[in-house]
């Protein structure tokens, strides 16, 4: 299928962090440890070897394999869970929240990205073994940013009472969802298939957790996906250690609030805000900050409260209760994991160039970071459209105001660019304001004014010319503006709010494949895929 591609930064949709990370300024160096590539990814499997241990594998492993134990799961993925034992078997991980039915389309490219680094590692690396991880956000507690998706410009929403890790939500309500879904589709064939995944993962699994690993398992199982649940009590006694350090020596936030302040100086915002302890203490139906108040550990909005030695002993004794938030969790991921790469958006990578110094501090390799790949997807209709209306590739993302006044101007039988009338007129009141000086001081006032005024009037009759040219042509702003929309939805990027069942009703089973054909992790460039 036909691609083409932009830089980021041409865009407009991405922050000037990013944009800058991805041309390598040189600012940036002291806030990640290797730029993604073949060579520093197989460098940092050399240094991730030397400090991941084979007891942390057996525990994954056998963690993994109780997360799975009612599932069918492809060979691939079961190859890779055995895999994941051996001393030279290293993930490529991505994470997301447990949006419904996967939210928006940047759930598949995040999934895309892992698997497709590492085919393309495991061709040229053959002495170790690259396996692509999904990390489910269980343990958030946001349940209004994940309980709808958007289909055909319209919300399919989820209602119900939440609370607590959003991975323990039960999945009763989720039938009405599916009948006014239904609605929409339609009775096709791919129709069909859609409604039969939503089905079988949502109504047929009793929490979210279960219900998105089924559906991610069946989106992306025969590609060896694996899918971790981090809300587990083996794996988070692994991280014990930082947990205890976390409540009794705050080293997160000393270390990312420094690090923090040296990111803003160059100009970039912060992310995400370091907190004293960057912690959350969870039980059914309950997820909430532990804060330190006079000594003792508070659970925010409760009545728990724990001295010291009582918060330890409970640390020791329930690990699965205490969650990092997401400052942290990128931490728990690295020390629970072989991992090498950790492949997410721009605001994730943000965050993420937080935490380098708390890394250091706490020796656990710091990841290879790589923007996950972002495309958009339109019809061959939809790229002839564009063709004759004579709309180049990036003047389609522009911003709708500017994309229409640019194509006014350049398809009107008159001009509608007063530059050169500003310039001579500027050139007028520099001569008056010299004549002024030589003569009297007290009229450069007066001068000044008036030539304000005339460039006022000049800029007025031009939006009026350009507003009566958009009427005449009114037919062409039409049509460009309608397909604009069709293809950046709200005005936004089509990956931040469509869903992939919107293309999956045209396109069926073979929309994952072409989009895996399409998409090159590492190509650092935007890409708009013609289907």
């Amino acid at each position: 299928m036909p691609t083409d591609s932009l830089s980021y930064r041409d865009t407009g949709y991405f922050s000037p962090l990013i944009c800058d990370y991805l041309d390598q300024k040189k600012e940036l160096n002291p806030f990640y440890h290797r730029f993604p590539s073949v060579a520093s990814l197989q460098s940092q499997a050399a240094d991730k070897e030397r400090h991941y241990s084979q007891e942390s594998r057996d525990v994954l492993v056998s963690s993994l394999k109780k997360q799975y134990y009612d599932i069918n799961i492809s060979d691939a993925t079961a190859l890779n869970l055995e895999r994941l034992s051996e001393s030279n078997s290293f993930t490529i991980t991505t994470g997301h929240q447990l949006n419904l039915f996967t939210g928006p389309l940047y759930f598949l490219y995040k999934i895309i990205s892992v698997i497709n680094l590492c085919k393309e590692l495991s061709e040229q690396d053959t002495a170790r073994h690259y396996i692509p991880v999904y990390w489910m956000a269980t343990e958030d507690h946001d349940f209004d940013e994940i309980n709808y998706f958007n289909f055909e410009g319209r919300k399919v929403q989820w209602s119900r009472e939440d609370g607590g890790p959003v991975g323990e939500l039960s999945t009763e309500g989720l039938e009405e969802v599916l009948e006014l879904f239904k609605e929409q589709l339609g009775t096709s064939h791919s129709a069909e298939s859609l409604v039969s995944l939503f089905e079988n993962a949502y109504l047929k699994h009793d929490n979210l957790a279960d219900a998105t690993r089924y559906l991610g398992n069946e989106l992306f199982g025969n590609q060896g996906l694996v899918i971790i649940d981090g809300n587990d009590c083996h794996l988070k006694r692994l991280f014990i250690p930082y947990v205890k350090r976390e409540l009794v020596e705050n080293v997160s936030h000393d270390k990312i609030t420094t690090q923090t302040k040296e990111l803003t100086s160059f100009g970039y915002p912060e992310q995400v805000h370091p907190r004293e302890i960057n912690l959350f203490y969870i039980k059914k139906g309950l997820r909430e900050r532990i804060i330190k108040l006079d000594g003792m550990y508070v659970v925010n909005d409760t009545d728990l409260q724990f001295s010291e030695s009582e918060i330890l002993k409970e640390l020791e004794n329930y690990p699965e209760r205490f969650s990092p938030n997401a400052l942290l969790r990128p931490i728990f991921q690295e020390v629970i994991l072989p991992n090498l790469c950790y492949i997410g958006g721009g605001g994730e990578l943000a965050y993420w160039f937080q935490l380098k110094s708390y890394f250091d501090e706490v020796q656990v390799p710091f990841p290879v970071l790589l923007l996950r790949n972002s495309a958009l997807i339109r019809t061959e209709k939809q790229r002839t459209k564009a063709e004759n209306l004579g709309v180049s590739l990036p003047n389609l993302f522009l911003k709708q105001n500017e994309l229409i006044n640019r194509k006014i101007r350049s398809i009107s039988n008159i001009e509608i660019d007063f530059s050169t009338q500003r310039s001579f007129l500027k050139e007028q009141f520099r001569a008056m304001q010299l004549i002024a000086e030589e003569t009297d001081k007290s009229f450069i006032g007066a001068v000044k004014a008036q030539e304000v005024k005339q460039l006022k009037g000049l800029d007025n009759l031009e939006s009026r010319l350009l507003r009566a040219q958009k009427r005449k042509l009114s037919d062409h702003v039409q049509r460009l503006v309608d397909l604009q929309n069709d293809i950046f939805p709200m005005q936004s990027l089509q990956e931040r709010n469509t869903n992939f069942a919107q293309f999956y009703l045209e396109f069926g089973e073979d929309l994952i494949p072409e989009l895996m054909e399409a998409l090159d992790p590492l190509s650092g460039e935007f890409t708009v895929i013609t289907l």
